[in-house]
Order: structure tokens, then C-alpha cells, then sequence
């Protein structure tokens, strides 16, 4: 049994029409959900479940919490696909003002700075109230974080933009190796 708590916002996402996103999840990996949405309480019951899609079925969840929609969440169904959570308030504690400044530079003006970190790390990234969600392969959540947390921590967002070009070259050229040996 895993337990967890979502945002009661998130639940009827979670849940989906007709209890369809629901239904799915349980499909694709064995778990039985119980929801309470009055509370946000979301019971995962993993006793007839392979571990690893029981493990799939709560990342899932936990995007879904974190603001992701079921259609970018389903990636992490496939094999090699990483969820991580980093916690804005780890960086500045509960100052709200100060959250708002951060979740502001990582989005950038009409959400340019969210778009170049997701199309040059490949990962997907979510920004919900005080976190930011990765969905990726690992070399993929890597980039995506180091460069999240280098805007958490001030740098520029000309460093990002090329730090992350230089991440993008550096994995075309491991990949082309790989593939041409």
C-alpha cells in the first residue's frame, strides 16, 4: 500500500471523465486506486502489482499532483522514464514572494524559458504552485534539473541556454557513438 495526498484541484484530473484516466492507470499497472477527493487522499493498493509498474502507477500519480495532465504523464509508463520533484521552497523556504519570483524566471515571459529547457534537455517539466516536475529518461531529468536549480540559485538565463546547448551536443554526439562503434 502507498499512500499519498493530492491537491484536491488535481483530483477530478486524476480521476478524469467518467473515471477514465483512473480506469487506465489501473489497467496499465495492476494497482487498485481509491480516492477520496474530499480529503486528497489517494490509497495505491500494490498487492497484486508487478513493484515496478506499482512504483510507474504512484509517479504517475504524483505528476499528475504536481500539475502535469495525464496525456504528458502517460510517458512515464514506458521503459527508462524518470520522475522527479524538486521543492522551490528548499531554495527559499516559505516566502511567498520570493517563490513567485522563482517559478516566474524558471516559466520565463510566455513560458520561453520552460520551452527551451524541455526542447533542449528532451525532458517535460511542470510548474505547480511550489514545485517543478521532470518527466524524462535519466540523462534527460539530469539536464532538466541541473538547469532548474542553476535558475533556482540566480544564474542568468543566458548561462542556462548554454549550459543546455552544451548538454544537447554533448548527448547528440554520446548517442551517435553509440549507435556508429
Amino acid at each position: 500500500m502507498m499512500y499519498l495526498k493530492v491537491p484536491k484541484s488535481r483530483i477530478g484530473v486524476l480521476i478524469g471523465k467518467k473515471g477514465k484516466i483512473k480506469k487506465e492507470v489501473e489497467n496499465k499497472s495492476g494497482v487498485v486506486l481509491s480516492i477520496d477527493s474530499e480529503e486528497g487522499d489517494v490509497v495505491i493498493d500494490d498487492s497484486h502489482a508487478d513493484p515496478l509498474m506499482a512504483l510507474k502507477a504512484r509517479d504517475f500519480v504524483r505528476a499528475v499532483a504536481n500539475g502535469f495532465s495525464p496525456e504528458r504523464a502517460w510517458r512515464i509508463f514506458k521503459e527508462d522514464v524518470y520522475f522527479e520533484v524538486i521543492d522551490i521552497k528548499e531554495f527559499v523556504g516559505k516566502r511567498e514572494n520570493r517563490i513567485r519570483v522563482l517559478r516566474g524566471r524558471i516559466i520565463g515571459k510566455n513560458g520561453k524559458t520552460r520551452r527551451i529547457i524541455e526542447e533542449l534537455s528532451g525532458a517535460s517539466i511542470s510548474v505547480y504552485e511550489y514545485s517543478v516536475a521532470i518527466i524524462g529518461n535519466y540523462n534527460q531529468v539530469e539536464v532538466a534539473k541541473r538547469a532548474v536549480e542553476m535558475l533556482l540559485r540566480g544564474s542568468k538565463h543566458a548561462t542556462i541556454y548554454h549550459f543546455l546547448e552544451k548538454k544537447r551536443r554533448d548527448m547528440k554526439y554520446s548517442a551517435f557513438e553509440y549507435y556508429h562503434v
